[in-house]
């Protein structure tokens, strides 16, 4: 009987890169199916509410996988390796348009933030909207730790290794992002809102 429980357990994330690492496209297959959704919309809103860029880095970092299964230690936890992975891509291309010049002004109306929480009576896809705007005005680092907080749902410590900084900085980082969200939206409703 242990044996049938066995086999019909579910592989984990690191068990699967070990059958990858091993040749098993089946295996590459259940972790595409795993991640490729979270990874979407990860780079889709890193780099901009681009789908189409979401898209093409998607397709790189499972490409990565493939190319270089070995680059993966088994003895580490996957989803954090994984985001680092992500997130070395998109720094790279951060780097890559660092010479374009940075947006518009958070307050123009292509880029005006508002929370749910204060306006409650808008049309749910409109209130999405405009928290999207609000989290993209972000700088890199601060977007980037806010969204693997509150939208992937990782700890500090998880955070603290895929960025490679202390866990007091990423701390520092989400205090700053949440922050920065209050004040964008006092701008935008007012001083007694």
């Amino acid at each position: 009987m242990p044996d049938q429980k066995q086999s019909k357990a579910i592989p984990t994330d690191e068990q699967l890169m070990q059958r990858i690492q091993q040749g098993q496209e089946s295996a590459f297959n259940a972790l595409y199916d795993r991640y490729s959704q979270r990874m979407y919309r990860y780079f889709y809103r890193m780099l901009g509410q681009s789908a189409e860029m979401a898209h093409d880095f998607t397709q790189e970092l499972f490409l990565k996988i493939i190319e270089q299964p070995e680059a993966f230690d088994t003895g580490r936890r996957f989803s954090t390796w994984f985001y680092a992975v992500a997130g070395n891509l998109v720094k790279n291309e951060y780097r890559r348009k660092a010479k374009q010049p940075l947006q518009a002004s958070l307050h123009d109306a292509n880029h005006t933030p508002v929370s749910t929480a204060v306006l409650p009576d808008l049309d749910a896809e409109v209130r999405k909207t405009y928290i999207e705007k609000a989290v993209q005005s972000l700088r890199p680092h601060h977007r980037e730790c806010f969204l693997l907080r509150y939208q992937e749902g990782l700890t500090v410590q998880e955070i603290s290794e895929i960025v490679d900084c202390p866990p007091g900085t990423v701390k520092s980082r989400l205090h700053y992002s949440l922050k920065k969200l209050n004040e964008l939206l006092s701008c935008v409703l007012g001083p007694n809102a």
